[in-house]
């Protein structure tokens, strides 16, 4: 029997089992391809990202050029578009999605500025 998940349900099914993923967007003044890991936090069909250093982040800046990017995790990759979030009452619900998955302290010790988030739809499963 092959075990090998499809690439519809196995990036849904990695991130189920990861702490962070991979993601790569497009250098707004490189224009080059720009990996980083980074924390997440998901809900149904919803990855909830949260920049470190809030709109001060370069990776943020860069999906604000150019929503387009890929995420990876174990292996299952997706190529998304980004929805930048600004409203303070969405950003504090997930910077509390993080709290929740990784600890008050550690978010608030990585975290320096908590004003933006990112929200990307998965696609949707086959």
């Amino acid at each position: 029997m092959n075990k090998k998940p499809t690439q519809s349900d196995s990036l849904k099914e990695r991130l189920a089992r990861s702490s962070e993923l991979n993601i790569t967007v497009t250098g707004r003044k490189s224009g080059r391809a720009i990996s980083i890991p980074v924390w997440f936090a998901s809900e149904d069909d919803t990855l909830y990202l949260l920049p470190v250093k809030g709109s001060d982040t370069q990776w943020y800046k860069n999906v604000l050029n150019n929503p387009s990017l890929h995420v990876e995790a174990g292996g299952a990759e997706a190529a998304l578009n980004a929805a930048p979030v600004t409203d303070p009452k969405q950003v504090s619900t997930v910077v509390e999605r993080f709290r929740k998955k990784y600890g008050a302290s550690d978010v608030k010790k990585y975290y320096s500025k908590l004003d933006v988030a990112v929200l990307l739809n998965l696609p949707a499963q086959s």
